[in-house]
């Protein structure tokens, strides 16, 4: 049986037994993950998703990367000033998720290799084990920011590495990779003929009102494949809606193939509904109403924390340049699946444990920036009060 063949750490751990079990007693969690934005309380545009119904989807027209509307009209909502996006560059997915099995299809063979960062949101080590690829981690570190470790990369470099991925925003440090850092991992793909892939999918929602993510899209890239990713579930809070898109950058001749090998793995699949492409252009820009409310939510809830976090000095709280995640450094007085118990039987709140993000060491928490304000702060509160003194109190 398939179930027999699952491993260890896809299955579900004390944490996932310990809410399904308190959820079943109807006991009322805060929960401090929540990341699905039609679940916090945002208020949608009445409308918003008229444009996915109507006669346009009686007549079925294949398009393996894309109908050329909506791609076009991601293209649009991807430029920037003096940055056009060419549409005919643009390869349409169900998701983001979908984007990387695509890629991984494409670059690699099993047994290939593609590096990732750490931390970083587990998806990675699921997505490229089921296709067949191996995810070779290099490290964040935080040195008053976090910062890639540009020699550890190198090192973790094997011969059947195939490519190099980033997550700028990262989820869940909230860091953003500085231009700089994007031309260092561009150099080592260019020395060792990698491709580079972006995963840009928090882009919109840098902290404190800066300047959006740097993306791999800023400068031309002649000697590079790059792949630049988002999609509609964060760039405009509408996960079930399943559009996810990639941009692909580089030398004229790579760019072709690349596209061509998209067109054939998107033929194979055709998996994007035609409802959503044909309301792409208009999901984009009245979806901007959305964006910005989940860019106030987001900032709101971090000052929020900031200033409950300073009143303790024994817990720490790394700076977040963008996205929906931070990160709590706390004392590791006790290991942090204990104290994500300890809050979830005595405070009935839930957080998630640095180890799901595979910090390499103990104490971190890591909560959602998205929860309804009310719901946050007093989640937070309990937090605090429960591991500011320590856990089995």
């Amino acid at each position: 049986m398939l179930s027999s063949r699952i491993p260890a750490d896809l299955a579900p751990n004390r944490i996932g037994h310990t809410v399904g079990r308190l959820r079943a007693a109807r006991a009322k969690l805060i929960d401090l993950t929540e990341s699905n934005p039609t679940r916090v309380g945002l208020r949608f545009p009445p409308g918003l998703l008229r444009g996915t119904a109507g006669q346009e989807i009686e007549a079925y027209r294949p398009a393996p990367l894309g109908l050329p509307a909506a791609r076009a009209a991601v293209a649009a909502h991807l430029a920037r000033p003096g940055r056009p996006v060419a549409a005919e560059r643009v390869a349409l997915t169900a998701s983001t998720s979908e984007a990387y099995g695509f890629l991984f299809k494409l670059l690699c063979d099993p047994g290939d290799a593609v590096l990732v960062p750490r931390p970083s949101y587990p998806l990675f080590e699921h997505l490229t084990r089921l296709e067949g690829v191996r995810a070779l981690p290099y490290a964040l570190e935080h040195h008053g920011r976090w910062e890639l470790d540009l020699g550890g990369l190198r090192a973790a470099l094997t011969p059947r590495a195939r490519a190099v991925l980033l997550v700028n925003p990262n989820n869940p440090t909230g860091s953003f990779v500085s231009p700089g850092e994007v031309e260092a991992v561009a150099r080592i793909c260019r020395e060792r003929d990698l491709a580079l892939i972006s995963d840009e999918v928090f882009g919109a929602y840098p902290m404190n009102g800066a300047a959006p993510a740097p993306s791999v899209l800023d400068r031309p890239r002649p000697d590079v494949l790059a792949f630049s990713l988002g999609g509609l579930s964060k760039a405009v809070g509408l996960p079930q809606l399943k559009l996810g898109w990639m941009v692909v950058d580089g030398p004229a001749a790579a760019v072709e193939r690349a596209l061509a090998g998209l067109e054939l793995i998107g033929d194979t699949y055709l998996s994007v509904a035609a409802p959503v492409q044909l309301a792409a252009g208009a999901l984009l820009a009245e979806g901007a109403a959305v964006t910005a409310q989940i860019a106030a939510r987001v900032r709101g809830n971090y000052a929020a924390l900031r200033r409950r976090v300073a009143r303790h000095p024994a817990l720490r709280l790394p700076p977040v340049d963008g996205g929906w995640y931070a990160v709590l450094q706390i004392p590791a007085t006790e290991p942090e699946e204990t104290v994500v118990l300890e809050l979830l039987e005595r405070d009935r709140v839930l957080v998630h444990p640095g180890y799901f993000f595979d910090f390499p060491r103990e104490a971190f928490l890591v909560v959602s920036l998205l929860p309804a304000p009310e719901a946050f702060e007093a989640g937070i509160a309990r937090v605090l009060a429960r591991v500011a003194g320590g856990c089995g109190r």
